[in-house]
């Protein structure tokens, strides 16, 4: 309880605007986050200012957290929101990559690669959005386990179940995730 009130007031200095406030916040979560933006952005380098936008959005969008959730997850999610649109960015501008790949592929077939991009944004978001129709616990042993990295004896005590029951959550995530998915695809096909 002494952390979260601990967490408002930070959240409470941030949105007066307090630099230390704005670093405190920053420092607390800077480790966490950076291994988010890593996971989707493949140099350190990009994924720092991967990291320092998002906490400039956390920053100008502070104000409509409403401490309903975690503060972790939402900020998480901004994140996760930034990287994939600096990913996107940078492949609908292959002077912003530096993975010389990008270029061959470029260089070999543009509209194959413009269709190829075109399709994995579709099944990213198709992805996105069937892992938010999973109920809360299903979904956040998923993320723990497939996002994060965790065991499932560290998803068992951060989560306080057994590790059965997140064994079990992870199985029913996928195979309710097997069954969104392929409706979202069929329904595609059918337009």
């Amino acid at each position: 309880m002494e952390q979260q009130d601990n967490l408002k007031l930070i959240v409470e200095g941030c949105l007066k605007g307090e630099r230390r406030s704005q670093e405190r916040l920053f420092t607390m979560f800077y480790g966490k986050m950076m291994a988010v933006s890593m996971r989707y952005i493949g140099d350190r380098d990009s994924a720092q200012e991967v990291l320092q936008v998002s906490f400039l959005k956390v920053f100008d969008k502070l104000e409509h957290f409403d401490f309903s959730g975690s503060l972790e997850g939402w900020i998480r999610r901004i994140v996760s929101n930034t990287a994939i649109d600096h990913l996107r960015k940078a492949k609908k501008d292959p002077f912003l990559s530096d993975q010389d790949n990008d270029f061959k592929s470029l260089a070999a077939d543009p509209m194959q690669e413009q269709e190829l991009l075109a399709h994995s944004q579709l099944k990213a978001e198709l992805a996105q959005k069937a892992i938010e129709k999973l109920s809360p616990a299903y979904r956040t042993v998923f993320n723990l386990y497939v996002m994060e990295e965790l065991s499932h004896k560290e998803i068992a005590e951060k989560l306080g179940i057994s590790e059965g029951t997140s064994k079990s959550n992870l199985a029913k995530a996928k195979m309710n995730l097997q069954r969104l998915l392929k409706e979202q695809f069929i329904q595609i096909e059918k337009r």
